[in-house]
């Protein structure tokens, strides 16, 4: 595996080493020993996965309020996704900025996310599945989110239509209104 820092500290692109031949081909999609060289030391519980449907879906940005808040292992099987991590720790260097990198079946590539970041994807084909590994279990009570299009962020997403999105995230506050338990440091 290749682990790239991005220009957000601790948001890592993991490039895995996919072996081919006659028969198709192999890769390591997850190794511990690996990952915590690379200075992720995450026990993960939880697997989850969505499909997309259509092209132009949009998901997030989502993160989990402390104590409850994950860090996330973002891999997209089938299709493609721009994923992308908004640095949500207050007084943060980083604050607000965000990291944007395509995932897809064929490039192989994951997204790691740690605890402090919100996360959002927008499907870039039809027929996307995504999956992530947490590092803690869903809990709805610390369920939030921010929304998509915050001018305070300026995510460039690649879109060239009206997203599809969920009544939740339609719905999604500012950053500056939502309620957010991180702080840089801790």
């Amino acid at each position: 595996m290749n682990i790239k820092e991005t220009h957000l500290p601790g948001v890592l692109l993991i490039e895995p080493m996919v072996f081919s031949d006659q028969r198709g081909w192999f890769m390591e999609s997850y190794n511990q020993k690996v990952l915590e060289q690379a200075g992720i030391n995450i026990h993960f519980v939880q697997d989850n996965r969505s499909y997309s449907k259509m092209k132009g879906t949009l998901r997030g940005l989502h993160y989990q309020l402390e104590p409850k808040a994950q860090a996330k292992l973002v891999t997209c099987l089938s299709g493609a996704i721009f994923d992308v991590a908004v640095d949500i720790r207050k007084n943060s260097p980083t604050y607000a900025q965000w990291v944007g990198v395509t995932l897809s079946s064929e490039n192989k590539r994951q997204l790691f996310i740690p605890k402090g970041f919100a996360h959002g994807f927008l499907t870039l084909t039809d027929d996307v599945e995504v999956q992530y590994k947490v590092d803690e279990f869903y809990a709805p009570a610390h369920d939030r989110s921010i929304r998509w299009n915050d001018e305070t962020i300026g995510i460039q997403w690649p879109l060239r239509m009206t997203p599809i999105l969920s009544k939740k995230d339609e719905c999604a506050p500012l950053l500056s209104t939502a309620e957010i338990n991180f702080f840089y440091g801790d």
